[in-house]
């Protein structure tokens, strides 16, 4: 990491301004300042500064070797562009906060992204996890509520995680949700998954207090970490899906692939999401094409009479 004294100075304004400023998370602000300050690395490392970093004199060439380097340790084209991402906003807010005369991405294109198809979980195999046993206990209710909230409502991990006990209300069947840069949402919640809420609180009480204000607890506890919420989808899917990826986001992504194919429209899948654009929602539409071609071959007349 970069251990100039001033570079860590800048670093240190710039992350409090993502976390006070932008509203950026903890996590994501983290995230950031690790990818500004790998570029510094290299780019001391290559001597490309001369010096001590002036920002003012850094030109987009250095961003170019950056690139090349990051490509050449075998780096796909979405993560060099998210790293290319978290020096963008750095060099903005330099900009902004008038510590650089240009903004140095005028010219800047993004490297076109890999298409990878993303195969959601079908309806059969959420069917078949609803089919298995989960014991009468705490962390029985607890598997089986986190798997029920990630796909019944499409939330992501980390609002799963960060979900409290009084963002449920039982008298409107609803549950408020925390998502990014502190984006709140109200989302309805059906009778099953109430009803389980309400099993898993019974439990989570009995064991550790109405005390703590964190809705779903580790069996500590604690509060729950990305790791854990990952491996607890992994392990419950590997006995009911061939499918390689199996993850919190894959069923984000199955919820809103299995609500298009039964008829709900983009903006309504866009608002129980949460996204900020209907441009993030639509990549759900190619997932679904699928089922819509497999639809048309089988209703429409031409597709018929060619088999016949």
């Amino acid at each position: 990491m970069v251990n100039d004294f001033f570079m860590e100075q800048t670093l240190t304004a710039y992350k409090n301004y993502l976390l006070k400023e932008k509203n950026y998370s903890l996590h994501t602000a983290t995230a950031y300042v690790n990818d500004v300050a790998s570029f510094f690395d290299f780019y001391n490392a290559e001597d490309l500064s001369g010096a001590e970093v002036d920002f003012k004199q850094i030109d987009y060439s250095a961003v170019r070797a950056w690139m090349s380097f990051l490509s050449s340790e075998g780096m796909v084209n979405k993560t060099i562009n998210r790293k290319i991402s978290s020096l963008k906003s750095f060099f903005k807010y330099l900009y902004v906060s008038k510590q650089v005369d240009e903004y140095l991405f005028i010219v800047h294109k993004s490297l076109r992204n890999e298409k990878t198809i993303q195969v959601p979980f079908s309806e059969k195999e959420i069917e078949a996890l609803h089919l298995e046993l989960f014991p009468e206990n705490f962390e029985g209710k607890r598997d089986r509520l986190i798997l029920e909230l990630l796909y019944s409502l499409g939330i992501r991990r980390a609002e799963l995680i960060g979900l409290k006990t009084d963002d449920v209300d039982f008298g409107n069947n609803t549950l408020k949700v925390t998502g990014k840069r502190n984006k709140q949402r109200i989302i309805p919640l059906v009778d099953p998954v109430v009803e389980l809420i309400k099993g898993y609180l019974i439990v989570r009480n009995k064991r550790f207090g109405n005390l703590k204000d964190v809705l779903i607890l580790t069996n500590s506890g604690n509060i729950l970490n990305e790791t854990f919420v990952y491996r607890l989808i992994n392990n419950y899917f590997r006995g009911v899906t061939s499918k390689v990826k199996k993850s919190p986001h894959m069923l984000r992504h199955t919820f809103a692939t299995h609500m298009l194919n039964n008829g709900a429209d983009l903006n309504s899948i866009k608002e129980l999401l949460g996204h900020s654009s209907l441009a993030s929602t639509q990549v759900y539409v190619h997932s679904s094409l699928s089922e819509l071609k497999n639809v048309y071959k089988n209703a429409h007349p031409r597709f018929r009479k060619d088999e016949e």
